[in-house]
């Protein structure tokens, strides 16, 4: 943790929201966009199937159905995806 003060950051959390309810901070905000299809990322990778599907923790079966449009990815493998497609140097490093 080094010489993080932990109670401190609370309190202070604190304070920005009791100040944000009274009008006096706006607070930062981020839209996440959707990642493109599945596919199209695992192209722009230009990864096969099995191996995109090693990199997302996931089942080859898993990326066909993506794919196929069978299923849709859910919570952290949406995460991924944009990640992925935002940041294709990160699954790069990985293969």
């Amino acid at each position: 943790m080094g010489d993080r003060n932990l109670g401190e950051e609370i309190l202070d959390g604190i304070n920005e929201i009791r100040r944000f309810k009274k009008g006096e901070v706006s607070l930062r905000q981020h839209e996440l966009s959707e990642p493109s299809a599945p596919k199209e990322i695992r192209l722009k990778l230009r990864l096969s199937q099995s191996a995109f599907a090693g990199l997302m923790g996931v089942s080859v079966r898993t990326i066909q159905d993506w794919e196929q449009g069978r299923r849709e990815p859910q919570g952290p493998a949406v995460a991924l995806l944009r990640i992925a497609e935002q940041h294709p140097e990160v699954f790069e490093q990985l293969h």
